[in-house]
């Protein structure tokens, strides 16, 4: 029986199923789970149902054939909300149409005939060919759109479903694609921007990223996941692709006996309800990561909570099961043997976003330049491929921090193209608040946002950096723009973290504003550990005071910090009193 198939296991059936697996309804709840190797796979609610009818890789050939012929009106609607997002594709936002009615708005209502079309960039490696490939579409069907998002994809919109076809036919004439670049499936992978290159690299896992998307990605058996499944893999010491907020993550390690390797944590996610990853306490060679990810991945399927979307993600498994039990599992269900204990990657000691300059193990540079909040443009994504080629170059790398790290640069080229990206609105020697800036696509495209980001986390920008020119920073200060409570752009792990919502405007009216969430953060040179930001009773900002309140903020806390302590920003906010973060 394959994965698409529906199997209804009667109840005397799963009992035994589900005491073996040492799983229990959740508290307060008898209703099941809608896990496959508990309850059986009858479908418990419409998503789950139309996915098993027809999965969402078949809608390529409907597009294709039917849906680019027919136009946006000859879209089937299920396919349209569900099966696309399995290429790449959702519906954007009608212009025009406030905040106030994100949560009341049926999403026909909210939608565009247009689309944001996801371009999927596992590991965020990019030739200069495949650049201005993208750059070419986004010039000829996105309007010039093209922003860089957090998790080294980039992203095109106002696409119409007519240019589709051709535009997967450029795409995949490079070697890119949008399969699964959305929906419940094994999201893009992230992978260390600087694999391969970085001196102080410990291992190299371009060849793990590899085996896992060649093995798996399109594969029909993981096609079907209660919801998104995302993965990271790093050899940089530098713990560079957020690996505490993923589902599964692999470490770079030294074992004292066996070598280099890796350390496996599970179950990290963000959203509305944070949950950072936990070790598993193992170690596991380059030649098994492709099957330990494939033994995660399935216990997601076949365990993950499937009746309620607001459940459907890993994390909640991991919280129910614990690190011990989920290790057992893997072990003992899915592997066949167990992994060897391991331990834990040292603290971080340099920063993990690559920006500036640095030198290669070859001997040449690799440049880490800030675009303004991930924003470019087709015509720009051109011109960094032309750049590059200029010098000689043909590589590039995204990264998790909505930055671009060019590789390959001869030391006598560096600061001919630290000032040609300078030119094109990427700085290789930002500010701090630049560097440490990032926002999500926000109310001018998506349908869940509440208020807008891109422009307003720029402006913010670029007012802090006349403000606080000359004040000497300690260290980047993150600040994390999100338009709704879905936290894309991260908030909880933020030293600034900034979730949407309409605040009153004292004239009986709204205005778009945050509530603030302050000293989040993931591991690296200046934190030991992960650890998410508190919030301040009623401390919300306008959007038009975010710079102000900004400014007073980063004052204050350089007034008071500990310096003998070296005390950073996470530190002093979770000390502080509330009325000093007001």
């Amino acid at each position: 029986m394959t994965l698409g198939e529906t199997e209804t296991r009667p109840a005397e059936q799963a009992a035994p199923a589900r005491r073996a697996a040492g799983v229990r309804p959740a508290r307060g709840t008898t209703k099941p789970n809608g896990q496959w190797k508990v309850d059986g796979r009858a479908p418990l609610n419409a998503n789950e149902e139309w996915k098993q009818q027809d999965g969402g890789l078949a809608v390529r050939e409907r597009i294709e054939q039917t849906y680019a012929a027919g136009g946006f009106a000859s879209i089937d609607p299920t396919d349209l909300h569900g099966r696309f997002r399995w290429w790449g594709l959702y519906t954007q936002r009608k212009p025009g149409i406030d905040g106030g009615k994100t949560a009341t708005l049926e999403p026909h209502e909210l939608e565009d005939e247009y689309f944001m079309l996801r371009v999927r960039i596992d590991g965020g490696q990019l030739t200069t060919e495949q650049l201005r490939t993208i750059g070419g579409i986004s010039t000829e069907f996105a309007r010039d759109t093209a922003d860089l998002t957090d998790r080294q994809n980039v992203q095109l919109h106002w696409v119409r479903v007519e240019d589709v076809p051709e535009i997967w036919r450029r795409l995949e004439a490079v070697g890119l694609s949008t399969t699964e670049a959305c929906g419940d499936v094994p999201r893009v992978i992230l992978g260390s921007p600087v694999a391969g290159i970085a001196a102080d690299e410990l291992i190299d896992p371009t060849p793990q990223i590899e085996e896992i998307q060649r093995r798996y990605l399109g594969d029909p058996e993981f096609a079907n996941l209660p919801r998104k499944f995302k993965s990271a893999i790093t050899g940089h010491p530098s713990q560079d692709v957020v690996h505490e907020i993923n589902d599964v993550a692999f470490v770079a390690v030294e074992h004292p006996e066996l070598g280099v390797g890796y350390d496996l944590w599970v179950g990290g996610g963000l959203s509305t309800a944070a949950h950072l990853a936990v070790r598993t306490g193992t170690f596991v060679t380059p030649d098994r990561v492709a099957e330990v990810w494939e033994g995660v991945v399935s216990i997601f399927r076949d365990y993950g909570y499937r009746r309620l979307r607001n459940r459907a993600r890993l994390k909640y498994l991991v919280a129910d099961w614990g690190a011990e039990r989920f290790r057992e599992v893997l072990e003992t269900e899915y592997l066949g043997t167990p992994l060897p204990d391991g331990p834990a990657a040292p603290k971080p000691i340099a920063q993990g976003d690559h920006v500036g300059v640095h030198r290669q193990r070859d001997g040449r540079f690799y440049l880490g330049a800030t675009p303004l909040v991930g924003r470019l443009s087709g015509s720009t994504l051109t011109a960094i491929a032309e750049l590059l080629e200029s010098v000689g170059s043909g590589r590039l790398r995204t990264t998790p921090h909505q930055k671009l790290v060019l590789l390959d640069i001869e030391e006598r080229d560096v600061e001919r193209v630290v000032a040609g990206l300078d030119g094109l609105g990427l700085q290789v020697r930002p500010s701090l608040i630049r560097r440490g800036t990032i926002a999500c696509t926000g109310i001018e495209y998506c349908k869940l946002a509440i208020v807008e980001t891109k422009e307003t986390a720029s402006r913010a920008v670029v007012r802090l950096e006349e403000r606080l020119a000359g004040l000497e920073l300690p260290h980047p200060i993150s600040l994390h723009v999100n338009g709704c409570p879905n936290s894309c752009a991260r908030i909880q792990t933020a030293d600034i973290g900034l979730k949407g919502q309409l605040l009153p405007d004292g004239d009986g009216g709204q205005t778009p504003g945050f509530q603030v969430h302050l000293g989040g953060g993931l591991a690296s040179a200046h934190r030991e550990e992960a650890g998410t930001g508190r919030t301040v009773r009623g401390l919300k900002v306008t959007a038009d005071g975010l710079a102000d309140y900004v400014e007073r903020i980063v004052r204050r806390y350089l007034a008071e910090r500990d310096e003998a302590a070296s005390e950073t920003f996470a530190e002093w906010a979770h000390r502080a009193d509330e009325e000093a973060l007001r």
